[in-house]
């Protein structure tokens, strides 16, 4: 049996580079050829691998953009609001759906809930990508929603974004209510740095 440099990359395998250079692994982690990797793998030098253990901590991007709401999805149990619907805006005035938010206590999935019930039957998605298509993730799960009238911003943190969506569940950080939501395009993801 050979050793991992014995290895040659191929369409089946791709070694990931490694490199003790801060300034290399800087380039990496902000992604600058645009790879879309979701961040960097650090360990100690001297640590090998070890299966079944959680030894190398990942770094990941987390940036943060200002969305509007512009639906929910209701809690399976307790009440009020399970997820948040989050939309940005194109060009062309299309409020295009970009994934949800589903951060919240009980407690506060009962006073989102109140917070949205006034705004629920408005006008939101529809002229763009619409939340509930079929998706791997969703097979056989009811994805009904709630359209919510698009008054609401929040600002959210997220990893990454693929395919004008995020990739996984953002997480709730605040209303802004001083924001216009019209102003929340997809303008604001444009090449700005990972936090």
């Amino acid at each position: 049996m050979g050793t991992v440099r014995d290895l040659r990359p191929g369409p089946e395998l791709a070694l990931t580079p490694q490199t003790d250079a801060i300034c290399l692994a800087t380039t990496w982690l902000e992604d600058e050829e645009g790879v879309g990797q979701d961040g960097i793998v650090a360990k100690p030098a001297d640590l090998p691998y070890r299966s079944g253990e959680r030894a190398m901590v990942k770094v990941k991007h987390h940036r943060t953009v200002d969305c509007v709401v512009g639906g929910d999805r209701p809690a399976k149990a307790g009440g009020g609001v399970g997820s948040l619907l989050l939309g940005l805006y194109e060009e062309d005035g299309a409020l295009e759906f970009v994934g949800h938010t589903s951060s919240f206590t009980t407690a506060q999935r009962r006073e989102v809930r109140e917070l949205v019930r006034p705004l629920e039957g408005g006008e939101s998605f529809g002229q763009g990508r619409t939340p509930g298509g079929p998706s791997r993730w969703s097979a056989g799960r009811d994805s009904s929603w709630v359209n919510i009238q698009p008054t609401l911003v929040c600002e959210v943190q997220f990893d990454r974004l693929q395919g004008g969506r995020f990739r996984h569940a953002a997480r709730f950080l605040r209303w802004r209510l001083d924001r216009d939501p019209r102003s929340c395009t997809f303008g604001q993801l444009l090449r700005s740095p990972p936090a």
